[in-house]
């Protein structure tokens, strides 16, 4: 990859086949990269034998031995994301030593790596360092920063802009087709690139019909992005008033990163926990409490609150209280006058993703998730310029640019292979120094930029259209 090999001639080995590392080794293995883990718990072994395509070891990352077995000599990536931080770092001197051109780890504490850090990245060798916690908080604050509090992608520079929104059961674009919508609204271009329904994630046609409680991805330049906002009923003010639920190392952070231009409480279950974090937030109010119970959460002010974000470390409590929530704030006793309080839930089981975004949380984010698409970007940069994921959501976001006689050179876009129709969609295009919104009969030329919209599985498809 980076511009000179192909996945199928990409060798990586990946230490630790926790959260994710799996979630890494099985999106890599399907690309077409050969892999090789080492995994010290023979459970995780035999549970990934029967999924993953890669060559499996089962060692210690601190042995030697193990990475010889490993053929790390023979390595383009090292991936080192075990859950202890020192044998990540220590694991990218090895593989210094082996001869690994790129390596990546997993590092948990903000103290190593930084340009400021007692040692910095250089020091340890390693060309990309992951904090998953650090991401979470900081995708986190982008998605609060926005002017809806909904989903906003920037793809393309930020020229081009992905929105998600909820379509309510008394919205003007529930139970109608996206043909239809788009006959209506041809003042300006734009395309629904996605669909959430239920536990399902659509790549939409025409005659596709936009049903209440589905969460719809709308892609129009930033230009256009206002009047897409103003047509779809997502409000446009800036949220200032922030509640967290669980001072870790997540809502610590983010209490950090709001503090200074958000009023932010932060609700924390343990006392001494709480105690500790009210003389280190100094800009957060911090309480003491169960955030699981109505009563405590409509004491500490949530009726009074735009966003309410769950980040502690149990999966069940950040659901269930962001659902406790979104009843509360949008019961005729809130305060929002009319407005949707939004509700952000960390979930730790990537599982629970899509129920979380189905029972109630406008926006359901994991951190394995947050961290693996991180790596995923820096392997393929060579291929894909760049790439996004959805939110709780099983797609991608990806700018890529048309190889010369590829498939998707050959026709226009109406016109291509059916099989593609469902998986496939082309949002975007950068032409004649614009980027601007594609439509069924743009024809796309040798080497132009293109913004696509696919299910997670259907990336290497993707790659495949584009490549001669």
């Amino acid at each position: 990859m980076n511009g000179s090999k192909p996945a199928q001639s990409t060798n990586i080995l990946i230490l630790g086949l926790g959260g994710i590392g799996y979630y890494l080794a099985k999106r890599l293995v399907h690309e077409g990269y050969a892999i090789t883990t080492i995994e010290s718990e023979r459970d995780v072994i035999r549970h990934a034998d029967g999924v993953l395509d890669a060559r499996l070891i089962q060692g210690n990352a601190m042995s030697i031995e193990c990475w010889r077995e490993a053929e790390a000599d023979k390595m383009d990536y090292l991936i080192a994301v075990t859950n202890n931080d020192a044998v990540n770092m220590m694991a990218c001197l090895i593989a210094d030593r082996f001869g690994i051109p790129r390596k990546i780890a997993r590092v948990r504490s903000l103290e190593w790596g930084g340009e400021d850090s007692f040692l910095s990245a250089d020091d340890l060798k390693i060309d990309l360092i992951i904090h998953p916690e650090e991401l979470a908080a900081q995708e986190i604050y982008r998605l609060i920063k926005l002017r809806a509090g909904n989903e906003i992608i920037d793809v393309a520079e930020g020229q081009i802009q992905v929105m998600a929104t909820r379509i309510h059961e008394k919205s003007p674009l529930a139970y109608r087709k996206l043909k239809d919508i788009s006959k209506e609204h041809r003042e300006f271009p734009f395309r629904v690139v996605a669909v959430a329904r239920g536990i399902t994630t659509l790549i939409p046609g025409g005659e596709h019909e936009l049903l209440p409680q589905d969460q719809a991805f709308f892609m129009a330049s930033n230009e256009n992005l206002p009047r897409l906002m103003g047509f779809t009923g997502v409000e446009q003010q800036k949220r200032h008033r922030v509640m967290v639920l669980g001072g870790g190392l997540v809502g610590r952070r983010l209490a950090e990163l709001l503090g200074k231009t958000v009023e932010v409480r932060l609700i924390e279950k343990d006392e001494r926990s709480a105690q500790e974090l009210s003389f280190e937030l100094t800009t957060t109010e911090v309480l003491h409490g169960d955030g699981s119970d109505s009563n405590v959460l409509v004491s500490a002010g949530l009726l009074d609150m735009d966003t309410f974000i769950t980040a502690t470390g149990e999966n069940e409590t950040n659901i269930m209280s962001c659902v406790l929530a979104k009843h509360l704030m949008n019961s005729p006793n809130g305060k929002l006058r009319g407005k949707q309080g939004k509700c952000i839930a960390l979930v730790n089981k990537e599982d629970y993703l899509v129920l979380a975004a189905t029972m109630g949380s406008d926006i359901a984010l994991n951190k394995k998730i947050l961290a693996g698409n991180e790596i995923l970007k820096f392997i393929r940069r060579g291929e894909l310029i760049s790439v996004a994921h959805l939110h709780g959501f099983d797609a991608e976001v990806v700018e890529i640019a048309a190889a010369p006689d590829s498939p998707i050179t050959r026709k226009p876009l109406s016109k291509l292979d059916p099989s593609y129709y469902g998986k496939i969609m082309i949002g975007g295009i950068y032409r004649d120094g614009v980027w601007q919104v594609a439509v069924g009969d743009t024809h796309i030329q040798n080497n132009e930029r293109v913004i696509a919209v696919c299910l997670s599985p259907q990336l290497k498809d993707v790659q495949t259209l584009f490549s001669a």
